[in-house]
């Protein structure tokens, strides 16, 4: 360490009662916008969440739906297959809705993970009802 002197005038805090007050810098708007930037970003981020938590039970009914129903044949990958509603029993078929006179639910198509994604679903149809129905 060097023996000279080191000038007060370059240090960063004051050497004197003679010297300039030290002030605190307000912070609370930093930290009011910080706080709600966050709480917005946050509350986006769990709606995200929950949409998507959502929209996955949602697949897992209607593959569930589709899996129990009857099926008198082997689905093809990629194809598209209607399920249908008659005297409480639901079945898969290749048969589409204006061809069929029976209480049509949803078509859907058959992925690569064999895992049924939806093309469309009958407006009449209730899901929630619908799920319920199936789980009892």
């Amino acid at each position: 360490m060097s023996d000279l002197p080191v000038s007060r005038a370059f240090l960063p805090y004051p050497t004197s009662t003679l010297s300039p007050r030290i002030v605190p810098t307000d912070l609370s708007t930093f930290k009011s916008r910080g706080i709600s930037q966050v709480e917005r970003d946050l509350q986006q981020k769990l709606v995200e969440i929950r949409e998507t938590y959502l929209a996955a039970i949602d697949h897992f009914n209607w593959n569930k739906l589709v899996y129990e129903a009857e099926i008198n044949f082997e689905p093809v990958v990629g194809e598209t297959y209607h399920l249908y509603e008659s005297r409480g029993r639901r079945l898969l078929s290749m048969i589409g809705p204006s061809e069929w006179a029976m209480r049509h639910l949803a078509t859907f198509r058959l992925n690569v993970d064999r895992q049924w994604l939806i093309v469309e679903t009958s407006p009449e149809i209730d899901t929630q009802q619908l799920f319920a129905q199936a789980a009892s």
